[in-house]
């Protein structure tokens, strides 16, 4: 309509991976095609003008629909625009960007109205202001906030919080040694827990898990301090693709604490219960402690997963009965079951 009683149509537009917005008017597409070159300074040879929204390709016929202020991005000769996914693409796609996408959200948070909106923006802070390259609590103590002073660097702490998690699986042991009636049982099963704490001391608790300075094997995060969700017990990996960095921020922090090291093969339901059994008639000596130290508190049989992943119902999986004793004289042993003379063997 604007075109057929000759008045200009106000748009905003906008070159390909430039963020800065030009108004401009014009009475039809050609006109509009020749404004923008000369005001970006593009090739008017194949140019075109794409909706930012979605990337649909303006025609005559289009952009006469198109309500004032419509968001258009203005492309060269064989260049190409997908909507404004295209745009957070490349924002994504290098750091260099960061900082203006804290501003643009924080601009944005201030008056959204929308709660899903709101969510969407705020996780994105969430994961752009992360302080996760500082380690010292001298270079981050917003971190700290809440922590114990002995603790001087992030991944010191994280060592304790996964040591804390594990020593708590051997806490269940030594409760459900209590529960034995019979004392030649139960001193079967203390001797067991005792021999178990002991290996566990060997390997410090296994806290190099949540340990970013730890070696590649040994830790489940990346070297930044990403952990990704492994998925529940009886998937292979997590399908939403949980992620978060608890070195990040004290929030990101916190919210690591409802992420599980869930067993496959259940602590309380499955493995303890299946100890407790082989030792009714069989002495502590004759058990495969290895195997047994394995699901209680080793990635064997531990999955990190987040907290909507982690599924409380029984998981059904069984102790391997192959494994639970040792084998008989004669035979070679378990694999990985050894000592070694003159120095503690770290068990993983």
């Amino acid at each position: 309509m604007f075109g057929l009683f000759g008045k200009n149509k106000p748009v905003k537009i906008r070159s390909r991976g430039d963020s800065r917005k030009y108004g401009v008017a014009a009475k039809n597409l050609n006109e509009l095609l020749k404004k923008g070159c000369k005001l970006l300074q593009l090739p008017s040879s194949g140019a075109h003008l794409c909706s930012y929204a979605d990337g649909t390709q303006v025609t005559e016929e289009f952009f006469q629909t198109l309500p004032d202020n419509t968001d258009l991005v203005l492309l060269c000769r064989g260049e190409t625009w997908s909507g404004v996914v295209c745009d957070i693409g490349q924002l994504l796609s290098t750091d260099r960007h960061a900082d203006a996408l804290v501003e643009a959200a924080k601009g944005l948070l201030s008056d959204e109205r929308s709660h899903k909106r709101r969510k969407l923006l705020t996780d994105l802070l969430l994961n752009l202001e992360d302080t996760s390259e500082l380690e010292s609590r001298e270079e981050d103590e917003g971190w700290f906030e809440g922590i114990d002073a002995r603790f001087k660097t992030k991944s010191a702490y994280m060592k304790f919080n996964c040591e804390s998690r594990i020593r708590s699986y051997m806490k269940e042991v030594d409760a459900a040694a209590k529960t034995v009636q019979k004392e030649t049982v139960r001193k079967e099963v203390v001797k067991t827990a005792r021999r178990l704490a002991e290996m566990l001391k060997t390997a410090r608790h296994n806290g190099g898990y949540f340990d970013r300075t730890e070696e590649e094997g040994e830790r489940l995060c990346t070297r930044a301090g990403w952990f990704t969700c492994q998925g529940s017990f009886e998937q292979e990996a997590c399908p939403s693709l949980h992620s978060i960095n608890p070195y990040g921020s004290r929030e990101s922090r916190i919210v690591f604490s409802t992420w599980n090291l869930d067993h496959r093969i259940e602590k309380k339901r499955t493995i303890i219960p299946a100890l407790l059994d082989a030792l009714q008639s069989h002495k502590s000596c004759d058990v495969n402690l290895l195997y047994f130290y394995r699901l209680l508190f080793t990635r064997e049989n531990l999955k990190l997963v987040h907290i909507v992943c982690h599924k409380k119902g029984a998981h059904h999986l069984l102790c391997d009965a192959a494994q639970t004793f040792t084998k008989v004289k004669g035979q070679p042993k378990v694999k990985g079951q050894h000592k070694v003379k003159g120095k503690k063997r770290r068990l993983v």
